[in-house]
């Protein structure tokens, strides 16, 4: 991260979400490339182009299995007058010695396995006796079964074509291509191309690691006792999901209670596996905020350029909000309301982009769309706010799913978009245009 602390203003200033989102992205840089096995690598983003060292396949080799020929030999073939070749043997995947298949011969051919010096096709095995003297067969009997079937003659009741049934060598890709290029997020298919062209390690930038910590002498650890005035700390829970969603490496830490110097010490001890440090609760102006409490002058202690700058933005849900760096490494720290809905919002805003900009992609966002609204009554929206609603997108259409208290997690639950009512719009009709953020 850049050692730029953020920009600030006075305490009553109202920021926008792009202002918010301007600063951090403006601060957050690309971890520094590593390289790493290939297993290792899945979900990063590649930063340099790959060349294919080795054709694939790296020789002629046989799509079937059946029995490689001479086009001429098997020419004219029927049933009714199949072609009659003498065995030489097998040729199977991965077999060094080749045999040489001459005129009036046939080798015994297997799926991957190189074509043999002197056959020019590979007739399928459903089209010959198999060997056996018996009319089409339906499979090739194993070695073990059947030795004999490696030798004596086979009779090929079809013709074919010159390389049928031939993979030829270099037509997946050609020694010299590019396999893949640089800003490519490794996922299966990929790591298997560079196994398949006999990468062994890659370079890559690693998925970010995140901490997420939830605030607050309320809170529960599911599958516990609840007491009176208590809840379970369902934030850490969802935001640690979201953070690996996003392709982080994230770990979850349990709740914090409500005094600074706890607090402040666990984000410090924290600090040695982070990229990234998501807090939960404790922003806003009540008398037992204390994440507000316990960051606020952290600046003045550590290295300069840190520092969390806690502010009031123009939306909702997610007014507080807190950004900044703590730490020598300058670690970039983002502070989330508590309200779950708040915080999820807030998330897929703010720490979704921050995580994907860690990992150097160009993509920060999730996609974006116009739809109509689909509702029974206008929504309302306050005057100066941009709002996101909880809501469900199909064929072109929103409907927004739960009331706009930040507290509904139910209603979060059924949701896979936002529906947005920017600042300058206090009512929507239903049948009206609406842009709309998709979750999933």
């Amino acid at each position: 991260m850049s050692s730029a602390a953020p920009r600030t203003v006075g305490p009553d200033h109202l920021w926008s979400v792009d202002e918010h989102l301007e600063d951090i992205l403006a601060t957050v840089r690309p971890l520094e490339p590593i390289e790493l096995q290939l297993l290792d690598a899945q979900g990063c983003v590649l930063v340099e182009d790959v060349t294919v060292p080795v054709s694939l396949p790296p020789f002629d080799n046989s799509s079937m299995d059946g029995y490689a020929v001479r086009v001429a030999d098997v020419a004219g073939a029927s049933e009714e007058f199949p072609a009659a070749l003498e065995v030489v043997g097998d040729v199977a995947a991965g077999q060094a010695d080749l045999l040489h298949v001459g005129p009036g011969q046939a080798a015994r051919i297997m799926t991957g396995a190189p074509l043999p010096p002197g056959a020019e096709t590979v007739v399928p095995v459903e089209w010959t006796d198999g060997g056996l003297g018996e009319g089409p067969v339906t499979g090739m009997r194993a070695r073990a079964q059947a030795p004999e079937g490696a030798e004596g003659h086979v009779h090929v009741y079809r013709p074919a074509a010159a390389r049928a049934h031939v993979r030829a060598k270099g037509s997946d890709v050609k020694a010299g291509d590019r396999a893949l290029e640089a800003g490519t997020v490794l996922g299966p298919p990929q790591i298997g191309l560079l196994a398949a062209i006999g990468r062994g390690t890659v370079r890559v930038r690693p998925r970010p690691r995140v901490v997420v910590m939830s605030t607050g002498s309320e809170l529960v650890q599911p599958g516990e006792e609840l007491g009176h005035g208590q809840i379970y700390d369902s934030n850490s829970f969802a935001l640690t999901a979201a953070a690996r969603d996003a392709g982080a490496i994230a770990y979850r830490v349990g709740a914090v209670t409500d005094d600074a110097e706890t607090l402040r010490s666990t984000i410090e001890d924290q600090l040695v596996r982070a990229d990234l440090m998501v807090t939960t609760g404790g922003v806003s102006v009540g008398a037992y905020d204390v994440v507000k409490e316990a960051l606020s002058h952290v600046g003045d202690e550590d290295e300069a350029g840190s520092g969390i700058d806690f502010r009031k933005l123009a939306m909702q849900p997610g007014k507080p909000q807190g950004f900044g760096s703590i730490g020598p490494d300058h670690t970039p720290l983002l502070a989330l309301p508590g309200n779950p809905v708040s915080s999820y919002v807030s998330f897929e805003l703010f720490v979704r982009p921050a995580i994907r900009a860690l990992m150097g992609l160009d993509d920060l966002h999730r996609p974006r769309t116009t739809a109509t609204l689909t509702a029974d009554k206008a929504l309302t929206s306050p005057k100066g706010r941009r709002q996101f609603l909880r809501g469900t997108y199909a064929d072109g259409a929103a409907t927004p799913v739960g009331g706009a208290g930040s507290h509904l997690v139910a209603a979060l639950a059924q949701a896979d978009a936002l529906i947005v009512v920017p600042e300058d719009v206090e009512s929507v009709e239903p049948g009206a245009e609406v842009e709309v953020v998709l979750l999933g």
